[in-house]
């Protein structure tokens, strides 16, 4: 707790203040106060120094009368005021000064905490992995309760010093990991170096969640004068409709396309948005193109079992003349998709805090997703109604054209058109 200065006026008895009528003496006086009030320790005793020295014999005794300050004090003040700011340290005290911390002046407050936190504290006996979800307040009131003067922010800093900080939990632990993950991660890298060092499209596609579109609250914060009020609960009744974000994100421009759904995440709607980029933005891009690279995770609309989404790229790809090859992440690592740390992550950003009260305002944040290194980002609606549970027949899946890699055919497969327009992907 800091100590209140004195706002007392000293009567001083040196020559130059008796001489002085006594109304110009205390104005000056409650001048110098307010003055040497507002500054810290070193300016302090700086300022007063060089008054003193001003003021000649009898300086120091004055000015110690006036401010209340040590005649020692003045006197070292004196003396750095006639150094240079070279000379003069930065500290306002000398290493070792002010008054001592609490652990070393009452060692035992550090036991009681390690027994406290012994008593409230969780975690792995068999490792240095401990947490507790007391506050510093509550270990606060427990320390007083047995008899120790402290404060919380002396509590943060000895559970800082003791190695514990407020944290989150971390995903980093696999739940299944494949064992030919990295085999196929190396194998996708190559691929991708090959496309874009030939100039060819390399395009990087998955799906958002299902968002409810209306004035429903949405995580995250903006600047605002008002907090914005929205719907208290998130019932499906109260929304204006449903929005499915499929993202295709071009790794070689680094821009992307985003169609917004109103019916269903099927195969039917993930090829449509595939064509609709194609016809819109990759032709007009890679007019000479005869292949297309696409990565995709390994479940989902676009997942490596689905057959509908091998059938409807074959229609794709008879439609459109282009060798589609298609290489689908190991399973549990949709995370290290390119078009989530790339794409989707800077339009979440974009839009966090502001509800999304209908498609239009979805699509206008969506088009002005920006980043410093040249990002954008290209958005349409789609109201179109796909129908679920489609079967493949026989006669389809024995009409796909489709021949599986070497290295991991179930992940790794091309697609040709029948037409045979262009020569298969060695």
């Amino acid at each position: 707790m800091s100590r209140k200065r004195s706002r007392k006026i000293y009567a001083c008895t040196c020559e130059s203040c008796v001489t002085q009528p006594q109304g110009e003496i205390a104005e000056e006086h409650r001048a110098i106060n307010r003055l040497v009030a507002s500054m810290d320790e070193r300016r302090r005793r700086r300022l007063v120094g060089f008054l003193a020295h001003q003021l000649g014999r009898g300086g120091s005794a004055c000015l110690a009368q006036i401010t209340g300050l040590s005649p020692k004090t003045i006197r070292r003040g004196r003396r750095e005021s006639q150094q240079s700011a070279a000379e003069v340290a930065d500290r306002v005290r000398r290493p070792g000064g002010g008054r001592k911390r609490l652990e070393e002046l009452n060692p035992g407050v550090v036991q009681a905490l390690d027994e406290l936190l012994r008593d409230v504290t969780a975690g792995d006996p068999m490792s240095e992995l401990k947490w507790t979800h007391k506050s510093t307040l509550q270990l606060c009131r427990a320390l007083r309760r047995r008899g120790f003067v402290i404060g919380r922010k002396t509590v943060a800093r000895l559970l800082r010093d003791r190695h514990y900080s407020l944290r989150t939990n971390r995903k980093c632990l696999a739940r299944t990991q494949h064992p030919d993950r990295d085999r196929q991660f190396r194998f996708l890298a190559r691929q991708r170096r090959r496309y874009l060092g030939r100039g060819w499209p390399v395009i990087s596609v998955d799906a958002k969640k299902r968002e409810l579109v209306g004035n429903f609250k949405n995580p995250g914060r903006c600047w605002r004068r008002q907090a914005r009020k929205v719907l208290d609960h998130d019932f499906r009744k109260d929304a204006v409709g449903l929005a499915l974000s499929y993202g295709i994100y071009d790794v070689h421009r680094q821009v992307s396309f985003v169609v917004i759904g109103t019916s269903h995440e099927t195969a039917a709607f993930a090829v449509a948005t595939i064509r609709r980029w194609w016809l819109q933005v990759g032709a007009q891009h890679y007019p000479d193109a005869k292949r297309l690279l696409i990565e995709a995770d390994g479940g989902g609309s676009n997942g490596s079992h689905p057959v509908a989404w091998k059938w409807e790229l074959q229609k794709l790809a008879d439609e459109l003349g282009l060798l589609i090859c298609v290489s689908h992440l190991p399973p549990g690592t949709s995370k290290w998709n390119l078009i989530e740390h790339r794409m989707f992550s800077l339009i979440s950003e974009n839009w966090a805090g502001e509800p999304l009260v209908s498609y239009e305002v979805m699509l206008q944040f969506i088009r002005h997703t920006k980043s410093d290194t040249g990002f954008r980002c290209r958005a349409a609606l789609d109201q179109k109604t796909y129908a679920t549970k489609v079967k493949v027949s026989k006669e389809q899946r024995a009409s796909i054209n489709m021949k599986p890699r070497r290295v991991f055919p179930k992940w790794n497969y091309v697609i040709r058109p029948h037409r045979g327009l262009v020569k298969p992907c060695q």
